[in-house]
């Protein structure tokens, strides 16, 4: 018989675990080697798969400068001097030569695993200097193909990180200027999804210097008119420094929701700044505002209907427009304005430098504002047509007042209470039709009307307060001899018929002129207004 070999236990189990471990050694070493080889090829694979991808989503020709693989943590891709040029026309021309959208650089991270998938999936990808220029409106065919469009998609997208981002709409409008958007970081999310794209986007606002912080969703992009392309979203413009304007002066904060499409984007918000001023006073005035407006998102025109303000104790409603021009650059603003109840004083407080403010009293106003572009400052360029009615007003400047009651008393027939008893409320009214232009307000049809008497003046009033020259005629209830007392007033009588005309007992030309610390009152017989 042959001899028997038994072997120890530990033998046999050896034996067993060769058996079923070879097969696992193979398969890691074949897959290892997979790996060696996938890892080997992930480079240019994953290169064609970004271009590949890129050109699928946007019918579009792709340029990539660099790009490169590592390995360390899983796959790190990155590159630079990415562009895409959007979609050629039937007969194979770029429409233009500058790229659609551009990269400075980007990155991403996926796991190994993820190159064994016919699909890619990314969950980040982290770009700096993304730069949209997207054409004028009439040569919008090329990016038609920013919807979803057939072909294979390598890599699918969860997340986009961005640092420093330029849009840049352009027009073909003569005298228009292409909208540009300068934004600091935007994170965009469902990126990858047929659904609305969520952001979250901070910038900093050129004119006013301010921050702007906004988040909402965009989309889904209407390819056939990108017009119509759903946006909404809430901002807020924190500590805006008025004073980057020409001309004006404050610290505003804003906060508002929008909502629409790219062209008709509806805006409500409120801005408050505690300390507004226009240089030409220097003096602070506290301003609220609320609004409703409807921004052109593709040319960055608003129209405002209406704005509310609160200006002091004196509210106001405009409704107008804020529109781009390129000849000269700017923004051209065009209102109209309305105050029902407001003070004089609110208003020349923060137009004119006197203080305190040369007159008071209730206001009532309607104008047309123009403020085109311009180097000058916010008070030279600003232009002015309309209407205003004062009523009780009163003169801040104690000189201008006395002479103002003393008239009213001596126009009534009441001579001898023209220096003592003057009563503190007495009652008038301002009116008139107005312009400014140039830094100068000219009157027209100016009227003041106190007890007894009526004066109705033309001239101008700089808005410094350094000059004014008013001409006009007033007409007094009271002969002229019953102005006066004593031998005064028989002397006066026979010039009584050569001033009582017009249905009133004296009619004389006047004049006011001067300046603010120096003002002059007289007649006014040689001005050739005085001649009637």
């Amino acid at each position: 018989m042959p001899d028997l070999q038994i072997l120890p236990r530990t033998a046999q189990s050896s034996r067993r675990l060769d058996a079923w471990a070879l097969p696992v050694l193979a398969t890691v070493v074949l897959l290892a080697g997979l790996l060696v080889i996938k890892i080997d090829r992930a480079e240019p694979t994953l290169r064609a798969l970004v271009i590949q991808t890129l050109s699928a989503k946007f019918d579009s020709k792709v340029e990539l400068d660099s790009f490169q693989v590592s390995v360390a943590k899983g796959l790190l891709v990155s590159g630079s001097g990415l562009r895409l040029y959007g979609k050629s026309d039937p007969n194979h021309h770029q429409l233009g030569v500058q790229p659609l959208i551009s990269v400075t650089e980007f990155s991403f991270r996926m796991g190994l695993l993820e190159l064994f998938r016919p699909t890619k999936h990314v969950n980040t990808v982290y770009v700096q200097g993304l730069a949209l220029n997207l054409p004028p409106r009439e040569q919008r065919a090329e990016i038609r193909a920013l919807g979803h469009k057939p072909g294979k998609i390598g890599i699918a997208v969860d997340r986009l990180i961005c640092d420093r981002v330029l849009l840049v709409i352009n027009t073909l409008k003569p005298g228009k200027l292409p909208v540009e958007f300068d934004i600091e970081s935007l994170q965009m999310t469902d990126v990858g999804s047929s659904g609305p794209m969520h952001f979250d986007a901070r910038l900093t606002n050129p004119k006013p210097v301010g921050e702007i912080v906004s988040s909402g969703d965009f989309g889904p992009w209407q390819a056939d008119s990108a017009r119509d392309t759903p946006v909404r979203g809430a901002y807020t413009f924190q500590n805006a420094d008025l004073s980057t304007i020409r001309g004006i002066g404050g610290r505003l904060d804003s906060s508002g929701k929008y909502s629409g499409t790219l062209d008709r984007i509806e805006v409500d918000g409120t801005t408050d700044t505690p300390d507004f001023r226009l240089a030409v006073s220097g003096r602070p005035v506290p301003l609220h505002t609320e609004f409703h407006a409807i921004v052109d998102g593709t040319s960055g025109d608003t129209y405002l209907h209406p704005v509310k303000a609160a200006l002091a104790n004196t509210l106001l409603v405009a409704t107008g427009s804020v529109v781009r021009t390129k000849e000269p650059s700017g923004h051209h603003v065009e209102l109209s304005v309305l105050i029902e109840k407001g003070r004089i004083e609110d208003i020349l407080k923060l137009a004119v430098h006197t203080e305190p403010p040369m007159l008071t009293g209730a206001v009532r106003l309607k104008t047309q504002l123009d403020l085109p572009p311009s180097d000058l400052e916010v008070p030279y360029r600003l232009r002015l047509k309309g209407s205003f009615a004062v009523s009780g007003a009163h003169f801040s400047n104690n000189k201008i007042q006395r002479k103002v009651d003393a008239l009213s008393m001596r126009s009534q027939g009441k001579p001898e209470l023209a220096t003592d008893e003057i009563p503190d409320n007495m009652r008038s009214v301002m009116t008139g039709a107005f312009r400014l232009n140039e830094g100068k307000i000219s009157f027209s049809q100016l009227q003041y009307r106190v007890p007894g008497t009526r004066v109705d003046l033309t001239g101008t009033y700089s808005l410094d307060g350094n000059q004014f020259d008013f001409h006009g005629h007033a007409r007094l209830d009271a002969k002229l001899s019953h102005m006066v007392t004593g031998w005064k007033s028989i002397l006066l009588k026979p010039a009584d018929p050569f001033f009582s005309k017009h249905g009133v007992g004296t009619e004389i030309p006047v004049r006011i002129n001067g300046t603010k610390s120096e003002p002059h009152f007289g007649l006014d017989f040689g001005h050739k207004s005085g001649k009637n």
